[in-house]
């Protein structure tokens, strides 16, 4: 059990995430994407994802060499901008600490780059945030408008409980099995004691993340509980939804083609982002023009290819069976 001990003030200062963190739920896609939650439910959206991922990633598994990340990659900014150059400038003393605990339940070496990391070189703080680009882009980018329309319903929704109600009743109800007991806010989740002595509470909903709370507990600042919010991006137990329910229809590779291309992009991009031939993406990009749900222009020698608005309204309608 997870407790949560507040001190009076500290019920002052609970606040709503207005906007999503990039970095936190790239976080939770990232820990969904290795992890067993959902188990073969979502095992489909996990195949997908560590296919898309590109090797300018992987650097990040290196960071997790125990399924526990270092909190110095914990970041609550709401532009990606901004996240990364905050995870850049953690406290050398911190990145040292969190280094060293993630690596000492296992018995393999850091990598070279990783002690490089420790050192404070900027080429290995360069790696960390081309890897954090690359998996951003390749697993939110195609979503994130997504994400950003579910945050906003979500702060909504909790704003509105938090005025009519209060602090308590948002608290109790955040979560199955959570309950507010004096000045101690009681999570499932693995036991720990965590105590906010004036320093606030914010609460940030996820949507690629169906597990426990996830906590971040930097020094000076509120602490954070990052929370699932319903069934958000991910499929459901009770049958196809979302992106599932769609990839019946018109196949997994059109439902990627339709999310890539949120943003213009040439028939080579697509081939290299989904890892297959341009005649492939030439014969799916020719299918879904014909139904009316891309557009193409020739810019020279590339085609150029661009989701239609009936695209996008496909998109999400789809993903409001959630």
């Amino acid at each position: 059990m997870l407790r949560i001990h507040f001190t009076p003030d500290d019920f002052a200062r609970v606040g709503l995430a207005p906007r999503p963190a990039p970095l936190q739920e790239l976080n939770a896609a990232l820990t969904t994407m290795v992890g067993q939650d959902g188990g073969p439910l979502h095992e489909a959206w996990r195949r997908r994802a560590l296919r898309a991922l590109p090797k300018a990633a992987l650097p990040l598994a290196d960071l997790v060499p125990a399924g526990r990340a270092p909190i110095f990659l914990d970041t609550l900014a709401d532009s990606l901008p901004e996240a990364l150059e905050q995870v850049r400038s953690a406290p050398a003393e911190l990145v040292g600490a969190e280094l060293e605990r993630v690596y000492a339940p296992v018995r393999t070496p850091a990598p070279a780059w990783v002690h490089e990391l420790r050192g404070g070189a900027p080429e290995a703080w360069r790696l960390v945030q081309r890897a954090q680009r690359a998996a951003f882009e390749v697993l939110l980018g195609p979503v994130w408008a997504r994400v950003q329309d579910l945050h906003h319903a979500e702060f909504v929704r909790r704003a509105v409980q938090l005025a009519e109600g209060g602090v308590g009743p948002l608290l109790a109800g955040l979560l199955p099995g959570a309950r507010l007991r004096g000045g101690v806010w009681e999570l499932p989740g693995r036991p720990r004691e965590v105590r906010l002595g004036g320093r606030g509470l914010l609460l940030l909903p996820t949507f690629h993340w169906t597990g426990g709370p996830m906590l971040s507990d930097l020094p000076g600042r509120p602490v954070a509980v990052t929370y699932p919010a319903g069934a958000g991006l991910l499929p459901r137990p009770d049958g196809p939804a979302g992106p599932e329910a769609l990839v019946k229809v018109i196949g997994n590779t059109r439902v990627e083609l339709l999310h890539l291309l949120a943003e213009e992009r040439t028939t080579t991009e697509l081939a290299r982002r989904l890892r297959v031939s341009a005649a492939t993406v030439s014969a799916h990009t020719a299918a879904l023009r014909g139904a009316g749900l891309i557009s193409s222009a020739r810019a020279g020698k590339a085609v150029l290819h661009r989701r239609t608005t009936l695209g996008g309204l496909l998109l999400r309608q789809d993903a409001r069976v959630l």
